[in-house]
């Protein structure tokens, strides 16, 4: 998993509230258990129409926000089932980082396990950073893990907090395998100290 410390990058605004992950990526398309490949189905509905050309007006269509990495979204992002395929789309499109004012529980954690920060924050904030965000692709914004602050365009900066134990896993690159290979000496002195004592195991 790649290391999450600072983003400079394009936000897209998408204000919908209750996006599931039916609408993320639709069920017809968890047809592999590879995190790879499902960027271009992301938001499949909203993004094409049935003839596979794209909708115009949809956000991601939009030349301005083709590139986004940050999307500033609507409330009770991520609800509806528990597919890990959701990450997984969102960040193989290439989004790093999705702001709301609230997600749904396993979605929030799958977000951390796939490299993808998700910042929680009051719906007034949100609104200041929709409101950026709708000036389009000259307006960037700075996402600081570190610090745990956002940076508007205009030079505005916003905190944000976020656990501990999560903040260390993105800012070392660590998934669930990483954390555990942390441990791989202790794993392997644990398993020669076993070998010895049970040699017909």
């Amino acid at each position: 998993m790649e290391k999450f410390e600072k983003l400079h990058g394009i936000a897209a605004p998408m204000p919908l509230v209750n996006i599931d992950t039916d609408m993320i990526i639709p069920k017809v398309f968890l047809k592999s258990i590879q995190r790879t490949g499902f960027g271009k189905n992301l938001f499949d509905e909203m993004r094409y129409n049935r003839d596979g050309t794209e909708i115009e007006d949809f956000v991601l269509n939009k030349p301005q926000y083709r590139d986004a990495e940050i999307l500033i979204a609507g409330d009770n992002f991520g609800c509806g089932s528990s597919r890990e395929h959701a990450p997984w789309a969102i960040a193989d499109f290439g989004i790093k980082c999705v702001v709301s004012t609230s997600f749904a529980d396993i979605f929030f954690n799958n977000c951390f396990k796939n490299g993808i920060l998700p910042i929680v924050l009051p719906q007034e904030q949100v609104d200041t950073l929709m409101a950026d965000a709708e000036k389009g692709a000259n307006a960037r914004m700075t996402v600081d893990l570190e610090a745990q602050e956002i940076t508007t365009s205009e030079g505005e900066t916003i905190g944000f907090e976020v656990d501990a134990f999560k903040k260390h896993c993105l800012l070392e690159g660590l998934d669930d395998i990483g954390l555990t290979m942390e441990k791989k000496a202790s794993i392997d002195a644990f398993e020669a100290k076993a070998s010895a004592a049970r040699p017909w195991v």
